[in-house]
């Protein structure tokens, strides 16, 4: 049953996102989920370590050979900064803010579609300056496997947080749509700290070799 109540500042409870039974079992549902792409995400860098240095012949592209730092430093402080975006949204939800909520989570959203983009800027560039694709070798296959699917996460997340402020653009914060904005906070630091991983196991330690 969604809460059709209206609040002011006054009224607004300190912990919007946990004061009905159905947020709480927003949160049980999600924590789960986060608990399987946990596993998912562990399978899939594990495959890549596993792979990491399979390729056919030493002409071909290795990872030292490939990655970049400026470009992957600025995609990683892109979505690092969009973490921290969110996190002053949902301060400003708590606060009974709905502008200034949705502004934040606007700034959040164009970080995302920012790293999304020097994403794939940097795939068309392996492919097309190293012949680097999915099926060129088992490093390419577990490289692109493994950023690739974060990648689509992000985009899922862009989907998902867009969806939720065009569908309540003109309803405001009530006790309803306010889990959904900070169960969708959750998972873009989840998808943040998943990257921050990528980043280190990925392009720093194929960086040294």
């Amino acid at each position: 049953m969604h809460v059709e109540e209206k609040f002011t500042y006054e009224t607004w409870p300190a912990a919007p996102e946990k004061a009905t039974l159905e947020a709480k079992n927003k949160f049980l549902g999600f924590w789960l989920f986060l608990g399987g792409e946990s596993v998912l995400f562990a399978s899939l860098f594990a495959t890549y370590l596993a792979l990491k240095d399979k390729v056919p012949n030493a002409s071909m592209a290795h990872a030292k050979d490939l990655f970049e730092m400026p470009t992957t430093f600025v995609s990683t402080m892109l979505l690092l900064t969009s973490s921290l975006t969110s996190v002053y949204a949902i301060y400003q939800m708590k606060n009974f803010a709905f502008k200034k909520m949705m502004l934040w989570f606007v700034i959040t959203a164009l970080l995302g579609a920012g790293f999304l983009g020097l994403e794939i800027y940097e795939f068309n560039n392996y492919v097309h300056e190293f012949h680097h694709t999915f099926t060129s070798s088992a490093f390419g296959s577990a490289f692109y496997t493994l950023v690739g699917f974060h990648g689509g996460h992000v985009a899922f997340g862009l989907l998902w947080i867009l969806s939720l402020m065009f569908r309540n653009a003109k309803r405001g914060l009530n006790l309803y749509n306010a889990p959904k904005f900070y169960v969708f906070s959750l998972y873009w630091h989840f998808i943040d700290v998943v990257w921050v991983f990528i980043f280190t196991v990925v392009y720093l330690m194929g960086m040294v070799g």
